[in-house]
């Protein structure tokens, strides 16, 4: 297996998502991630944050999206492109039924779950990946191209 050539400097991010929130995404059915604020399009690390939503398990959507999936917490589970970053104008319907009226959507592409979870330690903001993270996360998709 040849591992992926990756570009250099800073062409990716890390962003943590509580459970059972990463769960959805990496089920395809959450294609909107909810932001305070406004992020730049382009490659992220999606990693589950060591925390759970509990009031979100009650939820009839999210409970059939992530029915029989574990809910793994303190790793990078997976990769997408964020695509797109916006909020919905006041008064306007919101673009999706993930979507948190009045929060910045980041619309997530081309997601692709990991095969083995990699145990990492995330932020709350946008955080930069080391080198050794990166590797351990693209040794296992050797079909990436950025």
């Amino acid at each position: 297996m040849s591992l992926v050539t990756l570009p250099e400097g800073d062409w990716i991010r890390g962003i943590s998502i509580r459970q059972p929130y990463a769960a959805c995404i990496l089920a395809g059915a959450e294609t909107i991630e909810n932001r305070p604020g406004r992020w730049r399009t382009g490659w992220v690390l999606l990693h589950a944050s060591k925390t759970i939503d509990q009031p979100a398990l009650r939820n009839l959507l999210i409970g059939r999206t992530i029915r029989g999936r574990e809910l793994v917490r303190g790793a990078v589970v997976g990769i997408a492109r964020i695509t797109d970053c916006h909020q919905d104008p006041e008064g306007a319907a919101i673009c999706s039924e993930w979507a948190h009226p009045g929060a910045w959507h980041l619309v997530l592409d081309d997601v692709q779950e990991l095969p083995l979870p990699v145990p990492a330690r995330g932020q709350v903001v946008p955080w930069k990946p080391t080198e050794e993270l990166l590797a351990r996360v693209f040794q296992q998709l050797p079909a990436f191209r950025p």
